[in-house]
């Protein structure tokens, strides 16, 4: 059972969450986490990488000079691919490449939780009593990260509701808001500390927070 502190704005500890590791797969699984992160990585590829042969460089395609007389070494073109902004020799010229994977929803789903189980082993899990402000603050939200040590790259998941978290923590310097249901495995092993609230991360343990079609992947 892992013991994680709930802190509160001032960086305290005032409560204790207890998780079950068996809920969020057991124990780390390498694999599956390699496997999540090269799924969602190159989904991420948009395939339209593009090079110009020879024939679709602009330019003339006259001889530079006569190829005796002048004592210099013989040329043609000036597209071809051994000239400076000539053609590329074997062009990339496939209208898209779909370089997209997937895995199973339960898969996914273990992976996610697979990585906050992972956050939570190397105490990287900073969980606050609640991340309500009364209006957007830059400044409030960067406080409150340094009180709590958080001095890498981070990760803030919040509710949907919470748009004065979010609206606070965007333009941080390192940091990057995520809605608690779009929590994955990439993000977390991207970053080096989670930051959430209590009860947004009970809700992502337990699955409340995805919508009904997603619960009946558990």
């Amino acid at each position: 059972m892992i013991e994680l502190p709930i802190l509160n704005s001032e960086g305290k500890q005032v409560d204790v969450l207890k998780i079950d590791e068996a809920v969020l797969g057991g124990e780390i699984r390498h694999a599956l986490l390699k496997q999540a992160y090269v799924v969602t990585h190159g989904n991420q590829r948009q395939g339209s990488a593009r090079t110009k042969s020879r024939g679709s460089v602009e330019g003339s395609t006259r001889k530079l000079y006569k190829q005796k007389g002048t004592g210099n070494a013989r040329v043609g073109a000036s597209r071809v691919p051994n000239r400076k902004g000539g053609g590329v020799t074997f062009a990339k010229t496939r209208t898209r490449e779909d370089f997209r994977t997937t895995l199973t929803k339960k898969m996914r789903r273990l992976a996610n939780r697979n990585a906050l189980l992972a956050k939570l082993v190397d105490n990287e899990v900073k969980c606050f009593d609640t991340l309500a402000f009364g209006e957007p603050s830059t400044k409030a939200f960067a406080g409150i990260l340094g009180k709590v040590g958080v001095d890498r790259t981070c990760l803030v998941a919040v509710a949907n509701g919470n748009r004065n978290a979010m609206l606070s923590a965007r333009n941080i310097e390192g940091v990057d808001v995520r809605r608690i249901e779009q929590l994955n495995a990439f993000d977390l092993l991207n970053h080096r500390y989670l930051v959430v609230d209590r009860a947004s991360l009970a809700s992502f343990i337990d699955g409340s927070c995805y919508p009904a079609t997603e619960k009946k992947a558990d």
